[in-house]
């Protein structure tokens, strides 16, 4: 660790930390931050009314993804006075303290957990700390991530510092194959099923095992991001050639002889042989199937095959699952909304129509991933099926602007979260893998995506 403070240092960033205090707090440096229209405001006035300034500007990145339309055609436009209030301010702020924004038509927006890693921004070793809950995400490139409240906001832009309790340490090991249509998200849904939406609540977790190892950098983001579902503050994965080849294109990457220093002091983050954890959960991947919410938190979870009831969700006691219709499908956000999550989906949708009374959506998670899409032919995939195919932004994960269910409506989402009225009041949210909202949009209903597969 030291080697690699003294790069950040030279030539990236640096973070420290002062000694912990009697109650375990200690003064943590942040090496970056992603600030959004949505949770800054607060904070920035603050700044404003004592005169302070932004302490470290380059250590911050301004990005537009709360409330900005995805409608398919992108304008600078915001329909809604409040929406178009808070970028306007955004914008100024970022002007006026010296922060680098990525604004609605920047070919680079994007939703902020996608785009910071698609920009080489987060690099390993990094801590993060950013206005978010799914700022975890960055645990899969061997960073440390969290997410922070406004009062917090105001005081690393301040200072570049925060207060910080020392959490406790949970380890997950992952082993085994999956099996068909089994995927990332199903592991972690698994996870919180298992120790509960609470079960990590204190504690930072380490997922490693060979199942981790074999996963994509981006199929071990969707992992990182959801840790907080089960009230991780923070997750990591070991850094790897994975990782580094992922990074080695990124444009914020450090390039040539710093590149190959980063990498020499990248390898020395891991954890050391028989290192003892507060807490240790396995998880055998070879007896996962794909799961789907059935109640209002993320650990009421089953796999698709199982019996469960809801009031709130309307289900029939004693009903399957994968009888339940759909009155809509939404790929998107930071959980699930990268490339090979549109790959993944468009596997299953092609030569394939959306049900007749299915409402279908698919949001990017970056102008970039967007165009990738694009040229790979997989937006036309999805287009003749019957989905929109819309611009990048939060959307229907947490029912912004138009994209918002209405009461009684039922979804399955490629989310990550399915509180009551998360995506409009009233109506229900099923969570799911990509390739299981696909299924379900083509089938009318929840259902086993391995299904559709078999009648291919």
């Amino acid at each position: 660790m030291n080697k690699l403070r003294t790069l950040y240092e030279k030539h990236i960033d640096s973070h420290a930390v002062s000694a912990l205090d009697d109650d375990g707090h200690v003064l943590l440096y942040i090496d970056r931050q992603v600030a959004n229209e949505y949770t800054s405001p607060q904070a920035f006035s603050g700044l404003r009314e004592a005169g302070r300034k932004v302490w470290r500007p380059s250590a911050t990145l301004g990005v537009v993804d709360h409330v900005n339309p995805t409608s398919p055609i992108r304008t600078a436009t915001m329909p809604d006075a409040g929406g178009a209030r808070q970028v306007s301010y955004f914008g100024e702020n970022c002007r006026d303290f010296g922060i680098e924004l990525f604004d609605v038509l920047d070919k680079r927006q994007g939703i902020e957990h996608v785009i910071a890693p698609e920009q080489g921004f987060i690099l390993p070793g990094m801590v993060i700390a950013a206005g978010d809950s799914h700022t975890t995400t960055y645990g899969a490139l061997g960073a440390f991530g969290f997410g922070i409240g406004t009062s917090e906001i105001e005081h690393l832009l301040a200072t570049q510092t925060l207060v910080y309790k020392r959490l406790k340490t949970m380890r997950v090991t992952v082993m085994g194959t999956l099996g068909d249509g089994v995927t990332s998200k199903d592991i972690i849904m698994a996870l919180i099923g298992q120790i509960g939406a609470s079960g990590a609540t204190g504690f930072a977790i380490e997922f490693n095992g060979q199942t981790i190892t074999d996963l994509s950098v981006e199929a071990r983001m969707t992992i990182c991001n959801m840790a907080v579902e089960a009230g991780a503050r923070g997750a990591f994965m070991a850094p790897d050639e994975k990782v580094y080849a992922y990074l080695s294109d990124k444009p914020r990457a450090p390039k040539g002889a710093l590149w190959e220093q980063a990498i020499t002091c990248w390898k020395e983050l891991y954890t050391d042989p028989g290192a003892t954890f507060d807490a240790q959960v396995d998880i055998d991947a070879s007896q996962l199937q794909p799961m789907v919410t059935w109640g209002t938190s993320p650990d009421q979870t089953v796999h698709i095959g199982e019996r469960r009831a809801l009031r709130y969700m309307g289900l029939e006691a004693g009903a399957l699952l994968s009888e339940v219709p759909i009155s809509h499908a939404f790929i998107g956000s930071c959980t699930n909304a990268r490339i090979e999550d549109l790959r993944d989906a468009a596997r299953v949708i092609r030569g394939r129509k959306v049900a007749a009374h299915v409402r279908a959506m698919i949001v990017p998670g970056s102008t970039q991933v967007r165009e990738r899409a694009e040229a790979e032919g997989l937006a036309q995939i999805f287009l003749d099926a019957g989905f929109e195919w819309r611009q990048s932004g939060c959307s229907m994960c947490l029912a912004m602007n138009d994209d918002v269910l209405a009461p009684g409506d039922r979804c399955a989402s490629s989310t990550n979260r399915n509180f009551e009225g998360r995506q409009g009041a009233g109506a229900r949210t099923h969570l799911m893998s990509p390739a299981m909202v696909a299924a379900a949009a083509i089938s009318g209903h929840l259902t086993d995506v391995r299904k559709l597969a078999q009648e291919a």
